[in-house]
């Protein structure tokens, strides 16, 4: 066992906390805002993640997990603090490591013992040694430390999964006794382990994180070229997966990808390129891509309902970035709702997690109870989450509440021959038509 402190409790941090409680350690999550503190004392879980809720519970009656905004009752007794704040986008695309920042200061000035400091935080490539230069600055009297760079590899919607079977775990130090002293809190996950230089364990995460957007522009653009040559990009992609060097995964055509992790990550990892003189031409197509797939899926629904949406209902099905979360950051669907809105059509939504989060960030959009509600008078549907309850709907009930049956299928989750014998005008991503 442990002691273990985790600062900041968003999807990181909290997670990252609970999970190595339950591994038996003791950990103490510190947050500075209070109102997430506050919930967690009272057992509700600040953010929406399968599972996570249960898991503090279980944890906090143990007695190995706890919360707090004191950063001297933090590190009291802590062998490790994990830095887990957030490092929004900044006005060029860079990561803004202001809180990154802050952390490092306040646990320079706190800290009474020697620490293994370790960045689960996205950070730029040079991060770790900027923040052992912060606490070696702001330290009242020398104290050792050590600065760990331990990049996450967490999936909204299955974080605890990811947290608990890794495909590896990744560590980066100048000092390798303390990488090998965090390797130890692995152990029990007899997971691989990697251990590197602190720019090197920096660099994994946004080399990893680019090349996965980069699949997922690729197959949008195959699938954009499909439309136009009458091929199937669903049975393309199959038949590429089937290569052991391509594999299965992030091949599905669609609305391209959002979140808090991709959008931010490729665009700081352009931004250090350029910054550093190189050429990101590549970075630079993926997200163009992916910027291109929102339009193109209004552009569908100009080609069936004409060119002006102005008055038109439109209906959102799923609201997220994607399934089993309630994270609207980056989400193709807001950027979608708001450019039908800026056209003065009427525009519906539905989401099973993120209807909260809906009503703050698109005020104007009409939210339903459900798909049946949603469906309701509507021009058209778009489906932008693929929620496994959509897999199920009746379709013959949707089509019968709608004005006119027309459904723009963003995630490709339905066949197009099943919903043309239902009566929809239909239209998918990279479907051939």
């Amino acid at each position: 066992m442990r002691h273990i402190t985790v600062i900041g409790t968003g999807y990181v941090g909290l997670v990252t906390g609970t999970c190595f409680a339950d591994l038996g350690n003791t950990v103490c999550c510190l947050d500075i805002d209070e109102t997430k503190i506050k919930m967690l004392h009272e057992g509700k879980s600040p953010i929406f993640e399968p599972g996570l809720e249960e898991m503090i519970h279980r944890n906090v009656q143990g007695n190995r997990l706890s919360f707090t905004t004191d950063y001297d009752a933090a590190l009291a007794n802590a062998e490790f603090v994990f830095i887990a704040v957030g490092t929004p986008e900044g006005v060029d695309g860079e990561a803004d490591l202001k809180y990154v920042g802050q952390t490092a200061k306040t646990v320079a000035q706190t800290m009474q013992h020697p620490l293994i400091i370790i960045n689960k935080s996205t950070v730029p490539v040079g991060t770790g040694d900027w923040v052992a230069d912060i606490v070696r600055e702001n330290q009242p009297a020398p104290v050792d430390f050590a600065v760990v760079s331990n990049p996450e590899f967490l999936r909204e919607g299955s974080a605890i999964l990811d947290f608990t079977a890794p495909d590896r775990i990744v560590l980066g130090s100048l000092n390798r006794d303390a990488a090998n002293k965090v390797a130890e809190l692995y152990l029990g996950l007899r997971a691989p382990i990697i251990i590197t230089d602190l720019r090197t364990a920096e660099m994994i995460k946004y080399a990893s994180n680019a090349f996965l957007a980069t699949r997922i522009s690729f197959i949008n653009e195959i699938a954009n070229i499909c439309e136009q040559l009458g091929a199937d990009v669903k049975e393309v992609a199959t038949g590429m997966g089937y290569d052991k060097r391509i594999g299965h995964y992030f091949l599905d055509a669609g609305v391209g990808y959002g979140g808090s992790c991709f959008p931010k990550d490729v665009k700081a990892l352009a931004h250090m390129a350029t910054t550093h003189g190189t050429h990101p031409q590549l970075l630079k197509s993926v997200m163009d891509i992916n910027q291109y797939q929102r339009i193109h899926v209004v552009q569908k629904l100009r080609d069936v309902l004409g060119r002006r949406l102005n008055g038109k209902v439109i209906g959102l099905l799923g609201l997220a970035f994607k399934p089993n979360t309630d994270d609207m950051r980056e989400s193709p669907a807001a950027e979608i709702a708001r450019a039908m809105l800026r056209e003065n059509a009427i525009v519906k939504g539905y989401d099973p997690a993120s209807m909260g989060v809906a009503a703050k960030m698109l005020p104007d959009l009409q939210l339903a109870m459900d798909p049946y509600d949603l469906a309701k008078g509507c021009d058209a549907l778009i489906l932008l989450t693929e929620w496994n309850e959509f897999k199920h709907l009746d379709m013959p009930k949707i089509k019968s509440l709608m004005r006119q049956p027309v459904f723009i299928d963003g995630r490709n989750l339905y066949e197009p021959q099943t919903m043309q014998t239902y009566g929809f005008t239909y239209r998918g991503v990279g479907r051939g038509y």
